[in-house]
């Protein structure tokens, strides 16, 4: 044994000693065409409309929605999904703005459609909560409950007025038993068949949700434990998987993204169809307001953010900042 034989042979540091070296080495890489941008249109308003919890993003007008949408796809985005934000006069009970053909939400997949085609990936939430004046994602009982499969109905509806109107995806985000199948069967039986369905299979009962309750002008009282996931459970995020796929579901999502990183790794180890997560409105705030203190570096913290996603087996990472991202990479 030579005087040099206690140094180490194998030596990973060799594979990080410069920036080349570990872009050629890099196992998970972003791009732009993995990335889907929300965004929030509202009835009524002749401004966009700033979100005070999400600094930079805005509830648009129809106008400022269609320049979303170029931007998005000159920066090579690959979707976005669009929530409609109706006006207070016409929320009521059963969320009946969501099924009307000239609803906000349907109103803006028209408008996004004249405006980019086939050349961006229209998706739209189908869920009541935006346009019901009690903020739940479906239609209540006489107890005031959520009545899961009158919820259902409403649903079938939601879903072929979106297809309607153009859209390529529907995003079942409500969390009801049963949602995707009857929301495949009420798109094959409407003449949709070729409208996907992207169900939000994993969605937890988060307290990151906060800022998105300004974003969609949300009148929720009480909380939506009763439908969303426990944050403590793994095992029942697997079922709600194996329920989605046998009843249709194109594409699944785990929503949100950074707590349950671990969720999504399962997720996508399980299946042999897309994944998408949801990096949500609280992920997004707390970025932001650490870069703003100083505390983080923002672009940095951002692309790490979204490459831990991507690693945890993400196909799709829907995200605020994603036309953004996709103009940097």
């Amino acid at each position: 044994m030579t005087k040099y034989g206690s140094f180490p042979g194998a030596r990973p540091r060799r594979l990080r000693t410069t920036p080349a070296m570990r872009r050629m080495v890099a196992e998970h890489r972003l791009h732009p065409a993995d990335l889907i941008l929300p965004a929030f249109v509202r009835e009524g308003i002749g401004e966009p409309v700033p979100i005070s919890a999400m600094p930079g993003v805005v509830q648009h007008t129809r106008d400022t929605l269609r320049k979303a949408a170029v931007e998005a796809v000159d920066a090579g985005v690959a979707g976005i999904m669009l929530f409609g934000v109706p006006e207070d006069a016409k929320k009521d009970a059963a969320g009946t703005a969501g099924t009307d053909p000239d609803g906000i939400l349907q109103v803006a997949i028209r408008d996004v459609k004249a405006e980019v085609g086939d050349d961006l990936v229209i998706m739209s939430d189908l869920c009541l909560d935006e346009y019901t004046d009690h903020g739940h994602c479906g239609v209540l009982d006489a107890e005031g409950r959520v009545d899961n499969d009158a919820t259902l109905e409403r649903y079938a509806e939601m879903a072929q007025v979106q297809a309607d109107a153009g859209v390529h995806v529907v995003g079942p985000s409500g969390m009801m038993d049963g949602q995707v199948g009857v929301i495949r069967d009420a798109l094959d039986q409407t003449g949709h068949e070729d409208v996907s369905v992207l169900a939000y299979t994993v969605k937890y009962s988060s307290a990151f949700f906060g800022p998105f309750r300004e974003a969609v002008g949300s009148s929720l009282k009480g909380d939506r434990k009763t439908y969303q996931q426990d944050p403590a459970n793994l095992r029942e995020s697997m079922r709600e998987l194996a329920l989605d796929l046998e009843e249709g579901a194109d594409m699944v999502m785990v929503k949100p993204a950074m707590p349950y990183l671990d969720v999504l790794a399962k997720v996508a180890d399980a299946v042999d169809v897309p994944v998408a997560a949801y990096q949500i409105s609280g992920e997004y705030a707390m970025i932001e307001a650490a870069a703003e203190k100083g505390w983080i570096d923002r672009d940095k913290a951002i692309l790490e953010a979204l490459t831990g996603i991507k690693r945890a087996g993400a196909d799709m990472i829907l995200t605020y900042w994603a036309t953004e991202v996709a103009r940097g990479l």
